[in-house]
């Protein structure tokens, strides 16, 4: 064990208010290329991994993927709770890092083989099992690492830094999962293979990535940990009492609303873009990392280009905006022939320019919802709003999949044989269902989203007030 006195030492050296170093800041980050690559891979790739490699018929794929979700958005709050109880040497955090990591590792690279032998209903359960222990381990590394960066420094500004080296690294290891996926593909022609080959090196890097987070932090961790320890601990809010603080907020409900139809489009798009690149358009399955890494890169890019405009013309207008020329790309997706790859190209650029915004502008509100909470009560609880986002996030994530696999089913969709090496050729009501997930439906999401947008309660003028009202009472009680 640790010495208390060792502890102390940690703790006059690092103080809360000494500036974070830039490898500390580098080392955060890194924890989150890990669960990125394992992510982005998973949210591609799995439903026509499950249908083309597995031969699982696309509805029971899709229930495969469903419970995974749901399991993965019930046990947050439990592995949070006991994260927030664990006391060792290493404090709360990072022990459930450094055990989970490897078995992170591991059950993801098990989840993209395909047993020998096994009939469709073997195979269903096998995938089920595997993919709840899986998201298990997921957040057993991640939601620790999420709750660090209050802990690592209190600094407003300086925590703002610190998300933006963890954003990076999370949308660069999007990035690199695709590219990774585009080389394996062009180069190894069995097709199970190429998903264990590249399941294999995301699964390496991950548990090194989060392994760096851990030796980077560490130090920093502990100090803070040493000055937790003398502060009694505050007690927690009872889950349904966090619901009714939650939803009495007016704008945080539509909040959540805009974000989960937002998510739905994403999530939609996202899990169809393989079928559809393949089924509709005839090109290689190892052209389908190509079209993807084009739909992450211009969202990346649109970041910075959106957040800049949205400080002049406001976020509903940014959102508005944005919204209007990704629906302009759903519906042109419907109707391309696979003569017309060019302007493919330039429909799903015009998409990533809304997935950006979809992404950007729901987040920045909620600092909003947050500011108005508490003008309201007196208290801050970015804890509560932001958990209920992730929680939002991920059965938007689990419904689209489930949505997107029962559309498959119900059309007559060919799920691939085992061992085949060509896929089959799939009938034109399933070619018809593929653009309809790839168009109407993401569409039906966003023009609601966009309504919702349109009666969002917080301006920029009643925002401002907002913040002039805090700053007074701030002033008065300090007066």
């Amino acid at each position: 064990m640790m010495s208390s006195s060792a502890c102390n030492d940690h703790s006059d050296n690092m103080n809360a208010t000494q500036k974070l170093k830039f490898t500390t800041k580098l080392a955060y980050g890194a924890g989150d290329l890990g669960p990125a690559i394992v992510g982005n891979i998973s949210i591609f790739f799995t439903l026509v991994f499950l249908t083309n490699v597995a031969g699982i018929s696309a509805g029971l794929a899709g229930s495969v993927l469903l419970i995974g979700k749901i399991w993965d958005a019930v046990n947050d709050p439990v592995i949070g709770v006991l994260t927030d109880k664990t006391k060792s040497r290493w404090g709360r955090r990072l022990p459930w890092i450094f055990y989970g990591a490897v078995p992170f590792g591991i059950f993801f690279f098990l989840l993209w083989i395909v047993p020998p032998g096994m009939n469709s209903l073997g195979l269903f359960w096998y995938y089920v099992t595997l993919s709840t222990i899986s998201q298990v381990f997921y957040t057993i590394v991640n939601l620790p690492y999420t709750a660090m960066t209050p802990e690592l420094t209190q600094d407003y500004d300086e925590r703002t830094q610190l998300n933006s080296f963890r954003f990076a690294f999370s949308i660069g290891g999007s990035i690199l999962s695709l590219i990774l996926a585009k080389v394996i593909f062009d180069s190894i022609a069995n097709r199970q293979q190429q998903y264990l080959v590249l399941a294999a090196i995301c699964a390496v890097i991950a548990v090194l990535s989060l392994y760096s987070c851990i030796w980077g932090i560490r130090d920093r961790i502990l100090a803070f940990e040493a000055k937790r320890s003398q502060v009694e601990e505050s007690e927690s809010i009872p889950i349904p009492e966090q619901l009714k603080i939650a939803f009495s907020n007016r704008p945080f409900v539509f909040v959540i609303a805009i974000y989960l139809f937002s998510w739905l489009a994403v999530q939609v798009t996202a899990s169809i873009i393989p079928y559809y690149v393949v089924d509709c358009m005839k090109l290689k399955e190892s052209d389908v990392p190509t079209v993807l890494i084009c739909v992450q890169g211009t969202a990346l890019l649109m970041l910075f280009v959106w957040s800049n405009l949205s400080q002049k013309v406001g976020k509903k207008a940014v959102y508005f905006s944005g919204m209007i020329l990704w629906i302009i790309a759903q519906i042109g997706l419907f109707f391309l022939q696979p003569s017309q790859l060019g302007l493919m190209y330039v429909m799903v650029l015009m998409a990533g320019c809304g997935v950006s915004v979809a992404y950007l502008v729901p987040w920045s509100m909620i600092p909003d919802v947050i500011e108005l909470d508490e003008l309201e009560t007196g208290q801050r609880r970015e804890g509560l709003f932001y958990g209920f986002m992730v929680m939002l996030q991920k059965f938007g994530l689990a419904l689209g999949l489930f949505l997107v696999g029962i559309a498959l089913e119900t059309s007559g969709f060919q799920e691939a044989v085992q061992g085949q090496a060509a896929l089959p050729v799939q009938p034109e009501s399933a070619i018809f269902a593929i653009r309809m997930a790839i168009a109407p439906l993401p569409t039906i999401c966003l023009i609601l989203a966009l309504f919702l947008t349109y009666f969002y309660p917080i301006t920029r003028e009643m925002h401002a007030e907002i913040l002039l009202k805090l700053k007074q009472r701030k002033e008065e009680e300090h007066g």
